[in-house]
This record gives structure tokens, sequence and C-alpha cells, in this order.
């Protein structure tokens, strides 16, 4: 498995302002019960617990692939979190000292809804829900029977979809958006997935239960660049020489949902191209990376020229 550390899964478009309260919204989709953190925890167990791998590679290699991506979704919804608690790169913001903090440059900060946020994690992302509250590791299933534990993943899914949507509808500013967008679009990939390897070891058609909630991607906006792309016909390796074996469960003659664009699905090797990271420029005031931060940048400077 591998993934790439200087970009993410999809682009982020820059948040207007800063809005810790919009960036403590976007937290369900990280710490909640049905947020990535979930998704993550749930099929990393599962794949590491998996019996008998080489003789049911094909569910295996679909189980350890999605795992493989949802790490890159902690990641995207992280940075989307921190984009919306921190706001805009301001060019140079983090050159000086923090100056005079004794008119409580802060102060607003007491008041928004996830305090911790700036307190404890310095305008960072945390594994917690909107509230607060910390994940845990009662969301993890993972029994050891094969067939339990995909449906347990469809369930996920799905309701991971319904999740994300309700925080889509909480949100206007275009980072938190797209974030969301991207997520159901993928969200709906692995619940399609995971009800064609239902079909596969069962003969139960569980597509007739898809799409759960009944709203099609077409009504998203944020949705459509990766419907026109063929995201939503895409599974990823992740990995050079893994997982292919997968594509006897993602492909083989399937086809997209009845309510997304048309074409036959697909197992592509590697991973997403994805999109930059924003650099999060340094908050002196806030201790952010340092008090004072010029010889730690110079130190920086050093060891990356030495490292060329």
């Amino acid at each position: 498995m591998f993934m790439r550390v200087d970009q993410l899964q999809a682009d982020l478009p820059a948040p207007k302002r800063a809005d810790p309260n919009a960036a403590a919204a976007l937290q369900e989709l990280l710490g909640g019960k049905y947020g990535e953190m979930s998704t993550l925890g749930n099929y990393m167990f599962q794949s590491f617990n998996f019996r008998s791998k080489e003789k049911l590679k094909p569910f295996y290699s679909l189980v350890a692939s999605i795992t493989a991506e949802e790490l890159g979704h902690v990641e995207l919804v992280s940075n989307g979190v921190a984009m919306l608690n921190n706001g805009p790169d301001i060019p140079g913001g983090d050159e000086g000292d923090g100056g005079d903090i004794s008119g409580a440059p802060w102060e607003g900060m007491k008041d928004i809804r996830l305090a911790a946020a700036f307190l404890s994690g310095g305008g960072g992302a945390m594994p917690v829900n909107s509230n607060g509250v910390s994940w845990n590791n009662d969301f993890i299933t993972t029994t050891g029977n094969v067939v339990v534990d995909l449906l347990h993943n469809f369930h996920l899914e799905c309701g991971a979809r319904l999740h994300k949507l309700r925080v889509y509808e909480t949100l206007s500013d275009p980072t938190g958006r797209e974030v969301c967008g991207y997520l159901l679009v993928r969200g709906s990939v692995h619940a399609h997935a995971y009800a064609l390897a239902l079909e596969k070891i069962t003969g139960v058609d569980v597509k007739k239960f898809l799409p759960t909630p009944n709203i099609p991607l077409d009504k998203v906006p944020e949705c459509q660049k990766y419907l026109d792309e063929g995201s939503h016909r895409r599974l990823y390796t992740f990995s050079p020489g893994d997982y292919k074996e997968m594509s006897g469960i993602w492909g083989n003659g399937e086809v997209a949902l009845p309510t997304d664009p048309p074409g036959e699905l697909e197992v592509v090797d590697g991973m997403p191209e994805g999109g930059k990271i924003q650099q999060l420029i340094g908050v002196p005031s806030a201790f952010t990376p340092d008090y004072a931060p010029e010889e730690m940048f110079e130190i920086a400077e050093k060891l990356y020229k030495a490292s060329r």
C-alpha cells in the first residue's frame, strides 16, 4: 500500500474565511459514528484479521484496497477541518514573533463550538465528532465472518452517505462542500462494491437497496466533476502489484448505478491523481509552529539543502 505525502486525494479550494464552527460540523465526517475514522478502523482491522486470505483473495483484496483509500479520506477531511479553522493562507503570516499577546488576540476562540480545536489542537483536526466527543473502538466491527463483515460494511457506507449529505446541507463554504462532494462519490463506490461482493458470495441482489438515501449524486453540484471524470466507476489498488483480484467483483462486466453516468466498472492501478495540500501558514501569536519561528525555519532550510 502507498499514498502520496505531498498531495490529497482531491483538490480542495481555499476557504472564504476562518470558520471554526463550520470546521466543527465537518469534524463529524472525521470522528463521528459514520465518519472516516470509523470506516478506516473497520476495514483496517477486518483486513488484518481476515481469514483464508489466499482462498478468498478477491474479497480480501477488496477490503484491503478500500482500507488504503480510507486512510487518504481521513487525511482529506483533516485538511478540510484545519483549512476551515484557519482560513485562507496569509503570505508572511508566519514571520516575526507573536507580538503583544496581552490584548487577548484570540478572545473569540473561547466562544466557538469546539474550543479545544484551538486550545489543544492549534486549529487543527482531532479524532472527535462535531460535539468534541472522542472517536472510539466501539465503532469497529470485525467478526471473522466474511458475510457479516461485508454486510456491516455495506450498512456503514450507506449510513456514511446519509451522514455526509446532512453535513453538506449545513455548510456554505466551498472547502467543506468539496470534501463532502468528493466523499459522497467515493462512498457511493464503496457501498456499491460491498453490495456486489455480497451478491457474489450470497446470490442476493443487495443493489436493490441502493442508493441509500435515495438522493442521486447529480443533485449535488460538487459531485459533478467527479462523476464526469468517471470516479464513480473506479476502484484503485493503491499498490503497484497488489489487490488486482478484486476486479472479479468490481468489473467483470458490472456497470455503474442507474442514477449515475453509464459505463463499466474498472480497477485502476495506483491512486487518484489528487490535488495540492494547503500550506497552513503558521501563526506565531498562537505558537504554531512556534512563538519565534525564524530560527526553526533557518534550521529546516539548511536540512533541506543538505538533503539535496
